[in-house]
């Protein structure tokens, strides 16, 4: 597994972008990874140092349609501390 199979997409949120502030980035990172896979995976895609990972396991929400009941899919989540004298990630600076 890719670097770039490990990072699925960035979390757009209010409070996301208000932890950008604190050099602070959430992802949708793969179920099955670790937090130093993460890490590595982080600097790899982005160039940069990261000081810590939190992760999050989400559990996906049941939805009906009609008399038909599914659940959406489970996902998790990582939030990357980058350290003091890391560069920002350049791809959240245009939001």
């Amino acid at each position: 597994m890719n670097a770039y199979d490990i990072v699925r997409k960035p979390v757009i949120t209010e409070k996301s972008m208000n932890e950008m502030a604190d050099k602070k980035y959430t992802f949708i990172v793969d179920v099955n990874t670790n937090k130093t896979e993460i890490k590595k995976a982080i600097e790899e895609v982005f160039k940069v140092k990261v000081e810590k990972v939190n992760t999050v396991r989400v559990l996906g929400k049941m939805k009906r349609q009609g008399r038909f009941e599914g659940r959406r899919p489970s996902y998790k989540k990582a939030i990357v501390k980058l350290t003091a004298e890391s560069k920002g990630i350049e791809f959240f600076e245009g939001l």
